[in-house]
């Protein structure tokens, strides 16, 4: 059972450890397309990573999840890995988008731009929790060559942040001394949101993304 959540005033509820699945909501994006067994698989896999870590979860453990035999398991997949790739990728391809879409939508003002890209990165990991935090947690477990795909898209999504900010500060809008520490230190306030945010909670995605822009906009002022 997770620990009880204590509350911090006038805000969400914060877990001393991250809620478990059960908890969290919706577990994939729309954009995943794998149904039947693979979806199980890909879902099990999700909770199991997400709280035990790749290397906690064997493919038994998959395949009892899923309801299958362990021998089953490789019907639908080559190796255990290839969960892990395709769970990597489906997450940084959506949280990629989102933000390309919130930028162009945002107009040429740099303040709006920050807000609307903040925004978008915040609710991706508010709302698919599990999903994020494997996508931020268990790169590790990745073949160099599997790693590199998804760092591709991750890499995209940071230089998309890191344009922004320097937008601004040729503008004379934003003022920082250094703009990659400025976009690494947005983005990991934002990764952090999945370690503690509880869907269902007191407070909605949409307040939550909104103060978080404010706080990246006043940490650019």
């Amino acid at each position: 059972m997770p620990s009880a959540p204590r509350n911090t005033v006038g805000g969400p509820r914060v877990h001393t450890r991250p809620p478990q699945a059960v908890e969290v909501g919706p577990l994939l994006p729309p954009r995943a397309t794998a149904n039947g067994t693979l979806r199980k698989l890909h879902e099990a896999a999700l909770i199991g990573f997400a709280e035990r870590g790749y290397h906690g979860v064997s493919t038994r453990d998959l395949a009892a999840a899923t309801g299958v035999r362990p021998s089953s398991v490789y019907a639908h997949v080559k190796a255990k890995e290839d969960i892990l790739l395709e769970l990597t990728l489906l997450g940084h391809e959506e949280h990629n988008e989102r933000l390309r879409k919130a930028l162009l939508a945002a107009g040429a003002d740099p303040q709006d731009q920050i807000s609307a890209v903040v925004r978008e990165h915040v609710a991706v990991h508010a709302t698919y929790p599990l999903l994020t935090r494997v996508c931020n947690r268990e790169l590790h477990a990745l073949s160099p060559a599997n790693a590199e795909r998804v760092m591709a898209v991750r890499d995209d999504s940071t230089q998309l942040l890191v344009d922004v900010i320097a937008h601004g500060v040729e503008m004379g809008v934003f003022h920082c001394a250094d703009v990659w520490l400025a976009a690494a230190a947005i983005g990991a306030m934002g990764i952090r949101v999945a370690e503690w945010f509880e869907p269902g909670g007191p407070i909605a995605v949409e307040e939550i993304s909104e103060r978080y822009a404010e706080f990246a906009r006043k940490m650019l002022a």
